[in-house]
């Protein structure tokens, strides 16, 4: 007869093997228009809605494995998105309400795992078990609920949310007295989105530098959202000189990361320009640079919203190449200095340190790989090489979300 840990601990065995499966499944489910809009379109808050659910879906398998007893912390993930649901608009009951069907369906995996490993005629070993999930809903709902009445609290004496919510209400096409906002907004702008230590002071200085009206709000952990505006179309060499004029130097950390729209004209004119720095926000988020216009990164922003097309140009055009002792690296390698120098082999040769004919019997390599020829697919590799060095969007975000709240406590 198995007692009620050795039935937990073989049951969270199986659901950790589906981990991913489970994660995105209860991603697609919370995210249903069932539970209302709030929050969808914002690029950020699905991300830190990803970085959640992983969270959590850890959180409560591990709780399962130790046992009813267990009292180990709430996420910071999950408290950080709690907050970021109260400043984005999402209700306090659609939060309450994902958290209870993503219990549900997590019920389901255990149920299935379950039954699979033949434990079901363990009746009271998997009563406990559910007792167990139904103590974490408990504690994760009281602590959620906590940090989100908490934080709406500390908005209703902030005027800074006042703007926040006035833009936010601009941003949906909602009729609203923009007077309070102090800025023209049939003017040119520019949309900027930043993150980081004095991501404030970098964008007013930039701002007032350029001649440029300023509107700023604070927008997630941590994040700046920004126009820069005037009567004259900004020339967008100007701005991103100007904004990267404080750039670290080489072998230093990035300590703000921006990400910008192209200039637009009007009210929907602002709108856009914010919803391109929106977009290239992920790919910011991950590169090793301060400045990331969308303009340069469309491809690669569109493809991170799709994670499941990333994951497949990467698959069909990386991984072939991982099979060499080095895992493919130096293939890599001469692909972008090939693609850098125009498809130039001796010139790629020099950036490499290698002559053109080793450059040449690389790329043979990775058409007998790829089972195609280069110039055939050169697209598909070029952003394949980018999307890679892009890493992983989620463990990113989750980063910054821990830092903030360790910061804010």
């Amino acid at each position: 007869m198995h007692s009620p840990e050795s039935v937990g601990a073989g049951v969270v065995a199986r659901l950790r093997l589906r981990h991913r499966a489970i994660e995105e499944v209860i991603f697609a489910r919370i995210c249903d228009p069932t539970f209302g809009s709030a929050g969808s379109e914002d690029p950020e808050y699905l991300t830190g809605l990803r970085a959640t659910v992983g969270a959590v879906v850890d959180y409560v398998l591990t709780g399962i494995e130790e046992g009813e007893d267990w009292s180990g912390p709430v996420p910071l993930a999950a408290v950080a998105q709690a907050r970021l649901a109260a400043r984005s608009g999402v209700s306090l009951d659609t939060l309450v309400l994902r958290y209870i069907a993503g219990h549900r369906l997590l019920g389901e995996f255990v149920n299935d795992e379950a039954d699979r490993a033949g434990y079901s005629s363990h009746g009271h070993a998997l009563h406990q078990l559910r007792r167990a999930q139904e103590s974490l809903l408990e504690r994760l709902t009281t602590a959620i609920a906590g940090e989100y009445r908490k934080e709406r609290e500390r908005m209703e004496r902030s005027p800074e949310q006042c703007r926040r919510e006035l833009v936010q209400k601009l941003l949906a096409g909602q009729p609203v007295d923009a007077v309070a906002l102090d800025y023209e907004l049939d003017g040119w702008h520019i949309g900027v989105i930043a993150i980081g230590t004095g991501a404030q002071k970098v964008i007013r200085t930039a701002a007032t530098e350029l001649g440029r009206r300023l509107l700023a709000v604070a927008g997630g952990e941590g994040t700046v959202w920004a126009w820069l505006g005037g009567d004259r179309k900004p020339k967008i060499v100007d701005v991103e000189r100007r904004l990267l004029v404080d750039r670290p130097a080489a072998g230093e950390p990035v300590t703000v990361s921006l990400a910008i729209g192209d200039p637009q004209r009007g009210i929907d004119g602002w709108r856009l320009t914010h919803k391109e720095a929106q977009a290239a926000l992920p790919v910011a988020l991950n590169r090793q640079q301060m400045l990331t216009r969308c303009a340069d990164v469309t491809l690669e922003a569109a493809l991170l919203r799709h994670e499941m097309m990333a994951d497949v140009l990467i698959k069909n055009y990386l991984s072939p190449l991982s099979g060499q002792k080095d895992g493919g690296m130096v293939l890599r390698e001469t692909l972008r200095a090939y693609f850098a120098k125009e498809c130039n082999a001796a010139k790629a040769g020099v950036a490499l340190g290698v002559d053109r004919h080793t450059v040449g019997r690389r790329l043979r390599t990775i058409e007998e790989a790829l089972g195609r020829l280069i110039p055939t697919c050169r697209a598909e590799l070029e952003v394949a090489l980018r999307l890679e060095e892009l890493g992983d969007v989620t463990e990113h975000r989750t980063r910054l979300a821990r830092d903030d709240v360790a910061h804010d406590r």
